[in-house]
């Protein structure tokens, strides 16, 4: 009958079934080597980071690259451990005072509760849930190997992010040298897209960061919290991760309020909130649509999957993977439409005729 295609043979079949196998075992191995992808992509961003400074300080400071990605690295771990010996000394005498002064907050806790009946009911709820000290010791020996890992794994991404920003053209080369010679141009186009769009979020996420650190350090200074300017300067790295700054120091710099007094913690509290607010609903999404063109939306829940699937990691890289992929499907997927102009169309052609 014609219209038909050819019969399908046992050699066909063959050949579809090691189609579908081979597909099969690249993405369980792609799944298997997830840690390593995200290592790699992570030591990408890094490397691109030394990259955009050192070219930035070699056209200011008129040096040769090599010395200019030095000083792209050696200038913000000098920031950072200047900084944090300046400020260390401030939280670690804080958190001392706040540590010994637990103790006794929670014997009066202890002690107020049974004296509710809110209080005892919260006692026989907690009880139930209370680990043995067992368990206990193998959270805490997993929390310890997890510290080493995470260690190892940011002397990898530094290390490999440096060899990248050094000879970035030698890794573009044999990438390139993998994209068929006809494709080969539009690689370069969509290379280029993709890092004008990390250098956007780049920009967007600096001026997030320097907001969360300066108005963080600013409230809790006006609320009588020691240290400050320290806890902001930890928010304002953290918020590297969108949104992550203000949650990491909300805990420590409450309990560091209430161990002052009631007032100063609820103040605490006001003050964390009002960064928070105006951080996430005014600054983020501002800064994002202008410079990333990035909803905040679309950030959330970017944030949200990543974390379920890819763990701590995944959260960490969620954003710039979304504005990657956010580029990669306008450079890639092409209409050739005119949307307003069908949308024009359809509306003339939907009126009415006139009367002659």
């Amino acid at each position: 009958m014609s219209g038909q295609g050819a019969p399908v043979t046992d050699l066909t079949i063959f050949r579809r079934t090691l189609v579908v196998a081979a597909g099969i075992g690249f993405a369980v191995i792609l799944w298997r080597l997830t840690d390593l992808i995200l290592l790699l992509l992570a030591a990408a961003l890094v490397a691109f980071i030394f990259y955009k400074f050192a070219n930035f300080l070699q056209e200011r400071l008129r040096l040769p690259f090599a010395a200019a990605l030095a000083l792209a690295v050696i200038l913000p771990s000098l920031f950072l451990v200047f900084t944090f010996a300046l400020f260390g000394n401030m939280m670690a005498a804080q958190f001392a005072i706040l540590f010994n002064q637990l103790p006794q907050a929670w014997a009066d806790l202890q002690a107020w509760l049974p004296t509710t009946p809110f209080g005892r009911e919260a006692i026989e709820s907690a009880s139930s849930f209370v680990p043995e000290g067992s368990r206990i010791v193998a959270i805490l020996q997993t929390v310890f190997s997890s510290l080493g890992t995470v260690l190892t794994s940011l002397v990898v991404v530094l290390v490999a992010g440096i060899y990248l920003a050094a000879q970035p053209r030698l890794y573009g080369r044999g990438v390139l040298h993998l994209v068929p010679p006809h494709a080969r141009h539009k690689t370069v186009e969509v290379v280029r897209a993709v890092a004008d769009a990390i250098s956007g979020w780049l920009k967007a996420q600096g001026v997030s960061m320097i907001f969360v650190g300066a108005f963080t350090g600013i409230a809790l200074s006006l609320v009588g919290i020691p240290a400050a300017p320290a806890i902001g300067l930890v928010a304002g790295l953290c918020e590297f991760v969108p949104y992550l700054g203000t949650i990491v120091v909300a805990i420590p710099s409450i309990l560091i309020g209430f161990s002052i007094s009631p007032e100063t913690g609820v103040w605490t509290i006001v003050a964390m909130v009002v960064v928070q607010q105006v951080q996430g609903n005014i600054v983020t999404p501002l800064v994002q649509s202008t410079m990333a063109e990035l909803p905040p939306a679309l950030t959330i829940f970017s944030l949200i999957a990543a974390g379920v699937v890819l763990g701590p990691m995944g959260v960490i890289l969620a954003v710039p993977l979304t504005v990657v992929g956010q580029t990669l499907i306008k450079q890639l997927v092409v209409y050739h439409t005119d949307i307003e102009g069908e949308a024009a169309a359809s509306g003339a052609s939907a009126s009415p005729p006139s009367e002659a």
